[in-house]
């Protein structure tokens, strides 16, 4: 109704303003009448402004909209009924559209919004009723059936399976999860049906909270919004002294008639009145921050958005940052001459049987080596040591050392000590086989690279960050050899917390503005510490949240350069912003202060530029990488 009632009163201006002129110069319109239209399109143009300006005036706050009133007042005064109407409405019609476009930004977040279910079926004694998640109360019982998205925050109170998380905690591999275990709204049931106990309300559960900091985050200004705002503070008063000084001195000093000096005062006040400058920072903040989350990165705010472009160094973490989280099967080792493949196929036959992450990861090797394995029987899972099972008529164990700590072959050291102490030095997950009493080899697993992490780093490099180094805990060996394959360069091992915080410190005295990429848990003290911090995959992690200046929601490192250029692009629309409005402003100035212009073309003039601002900053809307 607000929308359409504003519509509504910028239509009316913008009519009776056409009658009035139109029906008096060409259809001989008596004046008495055509008046009475103008003072309709006054009332109508004017209702809007007037009510922020007056109250505005008398605390004190002279503002560019008192400008527009003044302007107005004076034309009425001079008899330019026309010209006075002509301006209202033209600003109405642009504060409309600041207000469409403005607001398009705000709810081009609401994307967000499209991970959370709407309905949820809820425990209402024996039967299952579908309700909307608004109306569920804490405490409330849902049941959650595999494929769903959980659609609240709880504790599951019965059944077990495994959850998907990446969207909320940025854990990519599944999460087994039983009675007692919290799970997220947002996340993925994948296994068997679960019952869950609704700890938060709707309004406050991960999602909800992220979409109140991107509202929050749009509210808060950058430097050069806050530069452009207090200008316009000092700037509006110095436009009225000078309006009521030439009004006063041209007909003291110069002998001008007062109609002509107030004429060429209120083209003065036109002129002067800095609504694009106004509106052109905040509009281009806005909409880069809504754009940013509609791709899934959240920037808690204006500043974050300005410094994001100004990086000369980049310090990732390592686990859940440049690399997955999930195993993959890095070698595979026969003894006594027995191949690859026959040990994969073994340990494929038990595995399959298996949820764990380890166990999917070999399966998925020995398929993609397209393996033929049986189907293995007796199936006794060894909890925290592997899997038992037959296999073609014989046993097999497989699993860690610790499931062979009764086999006295395991005990002798030789080859299969030898291997695992070699793998496990170097940072690798080791799965012995044992088939028919027989050791037949082991299987070594890695937490891998990211898929095209890369990639990320070379677009990170094309963009003039050429300092990436990796912070991790884990030991050298292991961290140069991820960073050999993702193409970073410089490496800190074996650091606790603590020295990651110390190092950014370090980085921060000599390298100006440096960004911190971590998983925003173990990582949040040096999160905090940098010029902007970015939490991976972290979307809803308290601590996330609240430490880290951006979130990339969906895990995704690859968002990381689509943030910087987004950034870039943010301050050169912002740039062409204050290049139009001070230019336009500049210009009319000088051609108000020789009276070459009349007052309607001023008006235009004006409020055209601040059209052009806020269409330009909504081109941020669309922005993505390859528009460089």
């Amino acid at each position: 109704m607000q929308e359409r009632w504003t519509a509504l009163k910028v239509a009316v201006a913008g009519l009776a303003l056409a009658v009035g002129f139109f029906g008096e110069e060409f259809f001989e319109l008596p004046h008495a009448i055509a008046l009475g239209f103008y003072l309709l399109a006054y009332l109508a143009g004017g209702y809007d402004v007037a009510r922020e300006a007056l109250p505005a005036m008398f605390r004190g706050k002279l503002d560019i909209d008192l400008l527009m009133i003044a302007a107005a007042a004076g034309a009425a005064l001079l008899g330019e009924w026309a010209e006075g109407a002509f301006l209202l409405f033209l600003f109405a019609l642009g504060h409309a559209g600041e207000q469409y476009a403005l607001d398009r930004a705000r709810n081009a977040v609401g994307v967000l919004g499209k991970l959370m279910p709407r309905t949820a079926f809820a425990k209402r004694g024996a039967r299952l009723e579908e309700v909307p998640v608004e109306e569920l109360a804490v405490d409330d019982v849902v049941v959650v059936k595999p494929g769903e998205r959980v659609p609240v925050d709880g504790v599951i109170t019965a059944g077990e399976s495994s959850i998907d998380q990446s969207a909320i905690t940025g854990e990519s591999v599944p999460v087994e999860c039983k009675a007692g275990d919290e799970v997220f709204a947002g996340t993925i049931n994948q296994d068997n049906a679960l019952d869950v106990r609704m700890t938060r309300l709707a309004r406050d559960n991960t999602l909800a909270r992220v979409m109140k900091l991107v509202a929050e985050a749009q509210e808060q200004k950058s430097p050069t919004q806050r530069f452009t705002e207090t200008f316009a503070r000092r700037f509006v008063p110095a436009v009225l002294i000078g309006t009521l000084l030439v009004i006063v001195l041209l007909p003291l000093l110069f002998g001008w008639t007062w109609s002509a000096s107030f004429y060429r005062g209120m083209l003065l006040l036109v002129a002067a009145s800095p609504c694009a400058l106004a509106i052109g920072t905040p509009a281009a903040v806005l909409a880069g921050i809504a754009q940013a989350a509609r791709r899934g990165v959240l920037i808690k705010g204006g500043v974050h958005l300005e410094n994001l472009g100004h990086l000369d160094t980049v310090a990732l973490d390592k686990t859940g940052t440049l690399t997955t989280g999930q195993f993959a099967v890095t070698q595979v080792i026969g003894f006594d001459g027995t191949a690859e493949d026959e040990v994969l196929r073994i340990a494929a036959a038990v595995e399959e049987q298996s949820s764990h992450p380890l166990a999917a990861a070999i399966v998925k090797t020995a398929k993609e080596r397209n393996i033929t394995f049986p189907t293995a029987t007796e199936i006794e899972n060894l909890a925290g040591k592997g899997m038992k099972a037959r296999v073609e008529g014989a046993d097999v164990l497989v699993g860690a050392m610790r499931a062979f700590a009764a086999d006295p072959a395991a005990k002798k050291g030789g080859s299969l000590a030898e291997t695992i102490a070699r793998l496990e030095g170097e940072g690798q997950t080791t799965v012995i086989i044992r088939f028919a009493g027989k050791f037949i080899g082991v299987i070594a697993l890695a937490d891998e690279p990211r898929v095209l992490v890369k990639e990320v780093m070379q677009r990170l490099r094309a963009q003039g960050i050429d300092r990436l180094i990796m912070l991790t805990g884990d030991n050298a060996s292991v961290a140069h050899r991820i960073a050999e394959q993702v193409g970073i360069t410089e490496v800190r091992a074996e650091l606790l917390p603590g020295d990651k915080l110390t190092l950014i410190r370090e980085l921060q005295h000599g390298h100006g503005v440096i960004a911190m990429i971590g998983d925003g848990v173990n990582d949040a003290p040096a999160l905090a510490a940098a010029s902007v911090g970015v939490a991976m995959g972290a979307g809803g992690t308290a601590v996330a949240l609240e430490t880290a200046d951006v979130v990339l929601m969906g895990d995704d490192l690859g968002k990381l350069p689509f943030a910087i250029g987004l950034s870039r692009a943010s301050a050169r629309i912002i740039r062409q912003n204050l290049v139009i409005a001070l230019g336009v402003i500049g210009m009319l100035l000088i051609a108000s202060g020789f009276g070459v212009i009349p007052l309607s073309v001023a008006v235009v003039l004006h409020e055209g530029s601040t059209l052009v601002v806020v269409l330009n900053a909504l081109r941020l809307l669309a922005w993505h990488e390859k528009m460089g």
